[in-house]
């Protein structure tokens, strides 16, 4: 029984609700969050950093909630992208930023989610506006996933709309949604693909990039298990992500939308203590995280469409399982790998033979974030459970 009563300290001590604060790493609720103070304390308490969106008044809710925000607000939102006028769109954007650039938990302003390139010029304006008021601030704008057709797209393939998304818009941050989950336990071919294409353009252009992955249940795609939540998350980490969002936190009270973190009555889901127990792990490693630069992702077992399989250079040389490696460097100049086990059933013990051996392996705790010697029961990892391991070379 002794054993009990330290784990439930251990675990009282190692919940803080203001941890991501001492090294922020974005976790976002997609989609509207209402100026109700116990419900965006309650958002804050899974783990979630940035609520997405709210309007200019939930945001000292916001910040006593001790969450980030993007501002909703027709004044950057409200536009016939097709036709922006600059002579009009200006003073509407000066005047909400004149409203709300002092409030510390502007995080940025919502424009538009999955535009065409046929309107990035219009969006266009707009972000230039708010590069230029409010520096620091992300003109919030979010991009189609790779399964959207030319038609949507409005440029012959993926890598073009990426292209002609940067050079038009200037984003300071890539942001995505890709929803592969399917019912009956499916995987969307592209998903890695995806991950691919952000992670390279992120590097092309020195700009972080953030993934929205499914957590509510909707049309084809499935209820989330655990393994779900893990899998999206430490597949994104692993690839370099500096952001996460989720859609949705709520449930949209329309279709078959269902099993979100909160459904539609307002009650917490299963969904939701599932979501809490991933943020707390990534906050856990956000410090780390956060110094890292992503060098190379590699996939042993089944190679996927678009990714890639470990070369000379890997740190890692040959590992069981379906795993998925990304390497990193820490600006201290240290190495680290960040391993995922792909499988959504499978438990896999991750004992990867490195290229060069190291003198030392240590894990970062995904519980307090220190670092511990790697290898005992550490080395098995649950369905869709990344580790984060430090290299001594």
């Amino acid at each position: 029984m002794a054993w009990r009563i330290v784990l439930a300290a251990a675990l009282l001590t190692t919940w803080n609700p203001s941890y991501a604060e001492d090294a922020f790493f974005p976790l976002m609720a997609w989609g509207h969050s209402p100026n109700d103070p116990a419900v965006l304390k309650r958002m804050s308490e899974c783990g979630i950093t940035v609520a997405g969106f709210v309007e200019p008044a939930a945001l000292d809710a916001c910040r006593d909630a001790g969450l980030k925000a993007i501002v909703s607000d027709a004044r950057t939102a409200g536009y016939d992208w097709s036709k922006v006028d600059p002579a009009v769109a200006r003073p509407r954007v000066e005047s909400l930023v004149k409203e709300v650039r002092e409030h510390p938990a502007v995080f940025g302003y919502l424009l538009r989610d999955e535009p065409s390139a046929a309107v990035f010029p219009g969006l266009a304006v707009v972000a230039d506006a708010i590069r230029e008021l409010h520096p620091g601030a992300w003109p919030y704008i979010n991009l189609l996933p790779n399964y959207a057709d030319p038609e949507q797209l409005g440029t012959p393939d993926y890598e073009s709309h990426l292209k002609a998304f940067v050079e038009a818009c200037r984003p300071p941050i890539l942001s995505y949604d890709h929803y592969a989950l399917f019912d009956g336990g499916g995987l969307r071919a592209g998903y890695f693909a995806n991950l691919e294409s952000m992670r390279r353009a992120g590097l092309e252009h020195q700009i972080p990039f953030w993934n929205i992955v499914l957590t509510t249940a909707h049309f084809h795609y499935r209820e989330s298990t655990p393994a779900d939540i893990r899998f999206q998350v430490y597949t994104s980490l692993a690839y370099g992500a500096r952001g996460i969002a989720y859609f949705t936190y709520f449930s949209p009270p329309i279709g078959n939308f269902r099993m979100g973190p909160i459904d539609q009555f307002g009650n917490e889901t299963p969904t939701w203590g599932m979501l809490r127990n991933v943020n707390l792990q990534v906050a856990r490693l956000a410090p780390t995280l956060l110094k890292l630069r992503s060098d190379s992702v590699y996939h042993f077992g089944e190679v996927p469409a678009g990714a890639k399989a470990p070369d000379e250079a890997s740190l890692v040389e040959s590992i069981e399982g379906p795993m998925l490696v990304g390497d990193f460097t820490h600006e201290d100049g240290t190495r680290y790998v960040l391993i995922v086990d792909k499988s959504f059933t499978a438990s896999t013990p991750c004992q990867p033979k490195f290229r060069t051996p190291p003198s030392k392996v240590e894990r970062v705790s995904p519980y307090d974030g220190a670092l511990q010697p790697y290898g005992g029961e550490d080395i098995w990892l649950a369905p869709g459970q990344g580790v984060l391991l430090r290299l001594t070379l």
